[in-house]
């Protein structure tokens, strides 16, 4: 029988995405490691290999299709020997002559299907994503007895919806009265649209992504912003005695480069600043991966320098430059954008001089830097001129006290002013 091909988790997080772009079409052959198909998810276009080999039967789902959960059939592939022609459409069945009445007998009852074996992991430990556990949660299933639908396994949101829709605990169950007849829900409010000429552009998965995580982060994080101003001139000078020391190898760091490595370095002689909020816990990591806000065709994606703290400039200069280009490309792995224990976002190269960032849940902070810019600056108790930059800490108030906020920024001015440390 035909092989069908389910939409893919492409993340541990991704519950739907859009169908971009077929590459192959009906009757083609394929085999394994052969790219079928252009796959967009939330943050990036992914490229989807087929596992098995023979003829594409049937494509079930067009591309440009938005919304299609993972799981679903989205074609079907014919085996070595089977028909690849789409099997046809059954036809109406006529209605049959009147017979004469058999006597009734009771039919026998058909065995229950086999129970699925539940997502495990090593052990007795499920595995699911840290959302289907909130959601599992927040509406009393058990994990335990779900197949996920995710890779290897792993139990995502979509198998708990589903789980919660099909099987109502039986205290809910007891309590709930006579269903009545559904009313459809209104459908929401929209602005109306100025009589001036416009263009209308859909919302991509980023786009759609990005306004729900940031919604959600304003309404559910207390945000609290400490802001710093920091003298650049030693980081300058020392940059520009690197770079030509490194020039033979082909490696140029960039302020931002430098800024990675004393936020990673601030991040662990403040650990109580490295943490992640949980509802019921809170999180602190042993080293510092710093997600770096990178502007992008259509949105905004952080890529991950992971360790920052134990690696050298040049180290995070060459891996920042590969990130950023991938990352323009579309071309990121999952793993290679989330993540992450504290942000960082320059608009410096803009001309901002201050701003305020917000979280990216569920990371406990985020660093904003502004422009380095001429100021009036009093050194040696004599006013003299000073490259300056302002950077505004954001700290989600419910991990992070003010005074620590306070304690990282004072770390991270004294480091970017003292940048021989950050080398040490």
């Amino acid at each position: 029988m035909p092989i069908e091909l389910k939409m893919p988790a492409l993340s541990p997080t991704m519950e739907e995405g859009t169908l971009a772009k077929w590459l192959v079409k009906e009757g083609d052959t394929v085999a394994s490691g052969d790219i079928l198909a252009e796959i967009e998810t939330d943050k990036a276009t992914m490229e989807f290999e087929a596992v098995d080999e023979g003829t594409i039967a049937k494509i079930l789902i067009p591309e440009g299709t938005d919304g299609v959960k993972v799981g679903t059939v989205i074609a079907l592939i014919a085996g070595e020997g089977e028909d690849a022609s789409p099997p046809p459409a059954p036809a109406k069945a006529e209605a049959p002559a009147p017979k004469a009445e058999a006597p009734k007998t009771e039919p026998t009852p058909a065995p229950p299907p086999p129970a699925p074996a539940p997502a495990k992991a090593e052990g007795d430990r499920v595995k699911a994503s840290p959302l289907a556990r909130r959601v599992a949660a927040q509406q009393g299933v058990e994990l335990a007895g779900l197949t996920g639908s995710g890779p290897g396994g792993r139990i995502v949101k979509a198998d708990v919806d589903s789980a919660a829709g099909k099987a109502p605990s039986k205290a809910a169950e007891a309590a709930a009265p006579t269903p009545a007849t559904p009313v459809p829900a209104a459908p929401a409010p929209a602005y109306a649209v100025p009589d001036i000429p416009h263009e209308v552009a859909k919302l991509s998965n980023m786009r759609k992504t990005i306004a729900r995580r940031l919604t959600e982060s304003k309404q559910q994080v207390p945000h609290i912003y400490l802001t710093v101003d920091i003298r650049l001139d030693a980081l300058l000078a020392l940059r520009g005695e690197l770079n030509a020391s490194l020039e033979s190898r082909g490696v140029k760091l960039s302020v931002n480069d430098m800024l990675i490595k004393a936020l990673a370095a601030s991040l662990i002689e403040v650990p109580e600043c490295n943490v992640q909020y949980t509802g019921n816990e809170l999180v602190t990591f042993k080293r510092a991966d710093i997600s770096v806000a990178v502007s992008i065709p259509g949105g905004l994606i952080t890529p991950v320098i992971a360790a920052a703290d134990t690696k050298s400039l040049s180290a995070i200069s060459n891996e920042m430059k590969d990130l950023a280009a991938r990352a323009r490309e579309g071309k990121l792995k999952p793993e290679e954008y989330q993540g992450g224990t504290a942000s960082l976002s320059n608009m410096g190269m803009y001309g901002i001089s201050v701003f305020s960032a917000v979280i990216n849940p569920p990371q406990g902070m985020i660093m904003a830097i502004g422009a380095g810019e001429k100021r009036p600056w009093v050194i040696d108790d004599s006013l003299q001129i000073a490259t300056v930059m302002s950077a505004t800490g954001s700290f989600d108030h419910r991990a992070i006290d003010g005074a620590d906020g306070a304690r990282l920024m004072q770390a991270f001015k004294r480091l970017v002013e003292n940048p021989l440390e950050i080398l040490a």
